[in-house]
């Protein structure tokens, strides 16, 4: 008798068939974690914009919300008086803040994710996706 060692085609298959049911399964539920990860950026690059804003208040006189729209990396808030940067998002995260008279509202989009947005207010009337002052909201 031959004794031949090595797999036969059939198990070979069997096993390239399992790792394709576990790849379908693996890739949507990381293409889902993904767009979790971009929110939560976009929502602490909100949170951080309100921190920034209210430490910048508290600096004027009189006091003053800033406001630049279309805030990016390549070119974030930077202080007139201390030419510090006060506040820069992350990569791929556009704010838009707008200051009025006693307060401010953002807006914030991220590259990889179209047609979604976060927003936060405070001291102005509501800004959708956001209902809770203070507090950033996502669509």
């Amino acid at each position: 008798m031959m004794n031949r060692k090595g797999f036969t085609l059939i198990e070979l298959l069997i096993v390239v068939v399992i790792i394709g049911i576990l790849a379908a399964i693996a890739i949507p539920k990381f293409a889902a974690t993904k767009q979790k990860a971009y929110l939560a950026s976009m929502k602490s690059d909100l949170r951080n914009l309100a921190t920034a804003q209210e430490s910048f208040l508290a600096d004027q006189n009189p006091p003053a919300y800033f406001t630049q729209a279309g805030i990016t990396n390549l070119a974030p808030f930077v202080d007139p008086v201390t030419a510090q940067v006060v506040y820069a998002p992350s990569t791929g995260v556009t704010v838009n803040a707008v200051a009025v008279p006693g307060g401010w509202s953002a807006t914030a989009t991220h590259a990889q994710l179209p047609g979604r947005s976060c927003a936060i207010f405070i001291n102005t009337g509501a800004v959708a996706p956001a209902t809770v002052e203070g507090e950033p909201a996502c669509n």
